[in-house]
């Protein structure tokens, strides 16, 4: 897989709620997992951007999301929960759409329940930049895309 196997905005596929992994599918998902890891590199060497992508943004359509930002981390299944009240305004980006911001609104702090490489659960307390990249990256698997969140009509604006 590489950056041209990116879904790119307007795909139906984008707008889909993934399907669950099985632990019998772990075997079979495991190499998508790392293929997904290389193309975050990939992104991050061309835009200078990305942490992390979810497995809908390449086609597979499971709750996988892989971040990579020292190391591969996938995190499989995953439910975000006890978002806080407080929320936080900021310019999102997506690997699917690379030149476009979009202003939405994340939650300050939430938890956040997976299943890892090793099938074990995982829970997260997640804050500031991790909360608001695994939302962005969550609502990929809901068929969710930030320009969906947009604050308003004027959240919009062109990389420079």
């Amino acid at each position: 897989m590489t950056l041209n196997d990116i879904l790119l905005i307007g795909d139906p596929r984008l707008y889909q709620i993934a399907e669950p992994v099985a632990k019998e599918e772990l075997s079979d998902i495991t190499p998508k997992a790392l293929q997904l890891a290389d193309v975050v590199q990939q992104f991050r060497k061309t835009y200078g951007a990305g942490r992390a992508i979810a497995a809908p943004q390449l086609g597979i359509m499971k709750r996988l999301i892989v971040m990579n930002i020292d190391k591969p981390i996938a995190i499989f299944n995953p439910v975000l929960y006890d978002y806080s009240e407080e929320t936080f305004e900021m310019w999102d980006d997506c690997m699917s759409f690379p030149n476009l911001l979009v202003k939405v609104s994340r939650h300050k702090k939430c938890k956040l329940r997976f299943r890892d490489w090793d099938w074990n659960e995982q829970i997260w307390d997640l804050e500031d930049d991790l909360s608001e990249l695994l939302q962005h990256e969550y609502d990929h698997l809901n068929g969710i895309l930030a320009t969906m969140r947009a604050i308003d009509d004027q959240s919009f604006k062109w990389r420079m």
